[in-house]
């Protein structure tokens, strides 16, 4: 075991059946196996590795660890966040000193496994207004892109307006297209959301419900296409 002023030996320690972009919770007991005292600024950490050891996620979410001297111990419970997408993975823990380096960097061992990412299975919901209704595909499309880890999927609208009512301007950032645009800049509307996260919302766009992208993973997908039935007496805007 490395020895030096900041070096950590790993004791029991668990870890959740984790799930793409969900939160599983890592239970870990460590020991302060250096020589001077721990203070606020050492974090847990994580990495997720590909099949090689290379960092395909190098920072994740940290969880502050207590003070302790040397010879300490304590047990931390630390959220971890499932890679996207599923699959097998190589899963480290380390610590680290906030502003200087992390302790594997200055000769400390990572705890290493291996896990099964698996996909994820959360409930979902989304709101349509009566005047909307899901294009062909679309509960394939976002079923699979939910299970891929993503927490929110949105996509295009199709416009069934005819020539006396044509697609409202504000609609013109959604219309169907070949892919995934990942950082889409504009509200999400009619997103699927997994179940207990709710979302900011913002004002309507052309009539839909509208909110703001979350912190959770989140997709946009230009081939997951709703459909609306332009109202009678509506203008378009």
């Amino acid at each position: 075991m490395p020895t030096g002023p900041l070096a950590v030996r790993w004791h029991d320690w668990s870890l959740e059946e984790v799930h793409a972009g969900a939160v599983a919770t890592a239970r870990v007991e460590l020991e302060n196996a250096g020589t001077v005292p721990w203070t606020n600024e050492i974090r847990l950490g994580y990495h997720w590795l590909d099949d090689r050891g290379n960092p395909l996620v190098w920072d994740g979410e940290r969880t502050h660890v207590p003070s302790l001297g040397p010879g300490e111990r304590a047990v931390v419970e630390a959220r971890v966040r499932g890679p996207i997408p599923p699959g097998r993975y190589g899963f480290a823990l380390d610590l680290v000193a906030e502003l200087r380096a992390w302790f594997s960097e200055l000769g400390g061992e990572e705890l290493r496994t291996t896990v099964e990412v698996e996909p994820r299975d959360d409930p979902t919901h989304v709101e349509l207004p009566a005047w909307v209704e899901k294009g062909p595909g679309w509960d394939e499309r976002v079923a699979a892109t939910h299970a891929e880890g993503y927490a929110v999927v949105a996509g295009a609208l199709a416009w069934e307006g005819g020539v006396f009512h044509p697609r409202p301007r504000a609609l013109a950032p959604y219309e169907p297209g070949p892919g995934r645009i990942p950082g889409f800049p504009h509200p999400l509307v009619c997103p699927s959301v997994v179940e207990g996260l709710r979302l900011e919302r913002l004002d309507d766009v052309a009539g839909l419900p509208a909110y703001a992208a979350p912190a959770e993973p989140w997709m946009y997908d230009g081939r997951i296409v709703l459909r609306a039935r332009a109202r009678s007496g509506r203008r378009s805007a």
